[in-house]
């Protein structure tokens, strides 16, 4: 029996050996048996399985996601309309990370504009403004 070695598939998909081992962990990944002779072998198709779940991870699609469109790629009545819906639902997911990166860039300029006009030693508006948001240890705030 021919294949590939975990070593040479994460070459040739360009990730790590404990990429590999994570997918296989999550189960997105089959682990082959160890022969008694040594190494496992893996087919070539897995090289191309872990390609796909590193661009779908780029994408912004999580592991949970990534199984299910692994699922729906190895469907051969698989509907296209069915993976678009999910790319939409993570375009809509995507604009709503932005929309709160915007407003976190919008207080933290706001909090650097604040500390750039302080002259006073051992006070910073920026640590000031983050403690006041963090209850005590107490419970009180």
């Amino acid at each position: 029996m021919s294949g590939l070695t975990i070593g040479a598939v994460a070459k040739k998909a360009g990730v790590g050996v404990e990429t590999i081992r994570f997918y296989e962990r999550q189960g997105l990944v089959e682990q082959p048996l160890r022969p008694v002779s040594g190494f496992r072998q893996y087919p070539e198709d897995v090289v191309k399985r872990v390609r796909f779940i590193r661009r779908a991870k780029e994408l912004g699609f999580s592991l949970q996601e990534i199984s299910e469109l692994l699922d729906l790629s190895l469907d051969p009545g698989q509907n296209c309309n069915e993976v678009r819906s999910r790319a939409e639902v993570k375009i809509t997911d995507i604009n709503f990370r932005i929309e709160a990166l915007e407003k976190m860039k919008v207080a933290l300029n706001g909090l650097v504009v604040a500390c750039g006009t302080q002259d006073q030693p051992h006070t910073c508006p920026i640590l000031e403004s983050i403690a006041d948001e963090i209850p005590s240890r107490d419970g009180k705030s």
